[in-house]
């Protein structure tokens, strides 16, 4: 019988839903169905279904186990009192859809029969083609992407570089 869940607070079960969210949406972006992913990280399907539900009585093992068969790691970072993103600090979608980033879509042009792309691509394109970006045509969605891609992948925590300063 599973261990009673401990009592969360509204931020606290946020953060947990919002973990299990991305292990789905990686899970789904690899295409690995939840049995594929449960033998990888050695724990049953319904515990991968627990964790992408966010359920908390879920041990932190079996959390790291599901995280590190998708490739994902897990930071503890301070909490912002200023964020004004919708998307959690350090999100990152397992594939980024060509069809919901218009600019990006614009710079990969060539890709041939690409319909969407890799995070570390996506910020390839964004660094190599910053100086074609239309800052004002950047939709808010895209600029959330362009941050959560910078703070993942920047080196120096220095944007793209473009005459815009996008």
């Amino acid at each position: 019988m599973p261990t009673a869940a401990p009592a969360l607070t509204s931020n606290a079960q946020a953060l947990t839903q919002a973990l299990g969210a991305a292990v789905r949406a990686q899970r789904k972006g690899l295409r690995v169905s939840a049995t594929a992913l449960a033998e990888a990280a050695g724990v049953s399907r319904v515990t991968v279904y627990r964790i992408e539900k966010g359920e908390p009585s879920v041990t932190l093992g079996a959390y790291a186990n599901v995280l590190t068969a998708l490739g994902l790691g897990l930071k503890a970072l301070p909490e912002s009192a200023d964020a004004t993103s919708a998307a959690p600090l350090g999100w990152l979608p397992a594939r980024v859809r060509l069809a919901d980033y218009p600019q990006l879509r614009a710079l990969a042009w060539h890709v041939p029969g690409a319909e969407a792309l890799s995070p570390a691509q996506a910020w390839s394109l964004y660094q190599r083609n910053a100086r074609h970006l239309d800052a004002a045509a950047l939709t808010p969605a895209e600029q959330q992407l362009i941050q959560a891609l910078q703070q993942a992948f920047a080196d120096d925590g220095a944007p793209p570089h473009s005459p815009d300063g996008v």
